[in-house]
């Protein structure tokens, strides 16, 4: 089309013509006089805005998430991040609480021994044919070799290395392990020695205990606690160290043998204790956890049992007067 003054003065008509429609159209709403003609233009126009719409809208829609592809990567990428913090914070929440129930219990032990302790965590185990742990506190905190290590529960081991920052803790079930112990209430004194890892996975109990005095009485269910070392190392008196499950008949040697369950669950050691003074007085059976209350023994019925009340039924005494006397039976077949 040329650019004429004819041309130009028909797009203005046009213009104005279309503008004056769209303003009637508007001021007038649903009862406007050009509401046929909208309609038809719906009519005429709306398949070919739909088809067209139809093929424009996918591609639209593509180039967007090209566009927005780099911003959504952020975005799930950060949400990533928050949800793997907020994990890790809830973890470390739960660990924190575990862990200063533990100390919390470990305090109490402490306290009731009269022990001077130092907290350290376990963070690795040994690997070799020892058994042994690594604790994160060493010679910079004031821990020296011979130390006596424990739990919450009861006796760990004792240190064997030291490092600046870091300790080894020789446990109580390695077979090279000998602990002076002695027994609840009797306070006969015997050695307990570790039987080495063989007696942690199974069945097998992992400390045996030796009682000096074969003759001595001895019981299953017992408790014992460390006898305590000379000069207090390396081991002081009165940590808890087991029960005893398993007694061997004597068989006329010097010593009798026991088997004992450890308090201390050796595979799952997390907070210990490190006692860096020994108290000042032996403190005994202070430091045992209470017994358990044995349970309650069966009532008896007040009725008594059929079988007795036929008992009673059944058979029938001669008769007596209030004096305590006995009265003849009137059954003459009775007598002699």
């Amino acid at each position: 089309m040329k650019d004429t003054r004819r041309t130009r003065t028909v797009l203005g008509v046009l213009l104005v013509a279309a503008l004056a429609m769209i303003t009637v159209d508007y001021r007038g709403g649903d009862h406007s006089p050009l509401g046929g003609l909208r309609s038809l233009g719906a009519a005429v126009f709306g398949p070919v805005e739909r088809a067209s719409a139809a093929v424009v809208r996918p591609v639209g829609n593509t180039f967007g998430a090209i566009t927005d592809a780099p911003g959504e990567k952020r975005r799930a990428d950060r949400l990533a991040r928050d949800n793997q913090r907020l994990r890790e914070q809830l973890r470390s929440t739960r660990l924190d609480q575990d862990r200063a129930a533990q100390l919390q219990r470990l305090l109490g032990s402490a306290g009731m021994g009269g022990y001077k302790i130092l907290a350290a965590q376990v963070i690795s185990a040994g690997q070799g044919f020892e058994d042994t742990v690594t604790i994160d506190v060493g010679s910079g905190s004031g821990v020296r070799a011979d130390m006596t290590v424990m739990s919450a529960d009861g006796l760990v081991g004792r240190v064997t290395r030291v490092g600046p920052a870091t300790a080894t803790v020789l446990l109580a079930t390695d077979q090279t392990s000998t602990v002076g112990s002695r027994l609840e209430d009797s306070k006969e004194i015997g050695i307990v020695q570790g039987s080495g890892r063989r007696g942690l996975g199974g069945g097998n109990t992992p400390l045996k205990f030796q009682l000096l005095d074969a003759s001595a009485p001895m019981r299953v269910g017992q408790r014992l606690v460390t006898l305590g070392s000379q000069g207090e190392r390396p081991y002081v008196p009165g940590v808890p160290i087991g029960t005893v499950e398993r007694i061997d008949a004597a068989t006329g040697g010097l010593t009798r043998t026991a088997y004992v369950k450890p308090f201390v669950h050796f595979t799952s050691l997390d907070v210990v204790a490190v006692v860096v003074a020994p108290p000042k007085t032996d403190p005994r059976d202070a430091v045992l956890p209470a017994k358990p209350a044995p349970p309650p023994s069966p009532t008896p019925s007040p009725s008594g049992s059929p079988g007795d009340k036929k008992k009673k039924k059944g058979k029938k005494g001669p008769k007596t007067e209030a004096d305590g006397t006995a009265t003849p039976s009137a059954n003459p077949s009775s007598g002699g």
